[in-house]
């Protein structure tokens, strides 16, 4: 697992407003971090596009490997076990990467 890949993963059981079920996250953690941890830092996305702010919004392509255009939920970062990695779909740019992490600092600041 790396920075920047796409996994479908399974983040039941939740609680209140987090997102749940079987659902593409964003990995985000730093690669030393993810090669020496079975833990990663995600962002969930979903394909209800609602703009919120610092979110991304990603359109499907097949480096994504995404089958909707899909909002990066930035403000749902977690850490989540790598054993709930269900598969790979895909990796975004470094550009969209560098929007999320802007994104990452601006919901620091709302």
């Amino acid at each position: 697992m790396m920075q920047r890949e796409i996994y479908l993963a399974e983040l039941d059981p939740s609680v209140g407003s987090e997102q749940q079920g079987v659902r593409p996250v964003l990995i985000i953690s730093g690669n030393a971090m993810n090669e020496m941890t079975d833990l990663c830092i995600v962002c969930p996305l979903t394909s209800i596009i609602k703009n919120y702010p610092g979110s991304v919004v990603l359109k499907i392509s097949k480096k994504n490997g995404l089958s909707e255009d899909s909002e990066v939920l930035v403000f749902q970062i977690r850490v989540i076990s790598k054993n709930r990695l269900i598969r790979k779909l895909g990796m975004i740019t470094e550009v969209e990467l560098s929007r999320i992490k802007q994104g990452l600092i601006d919901i620091m600041t709302f």
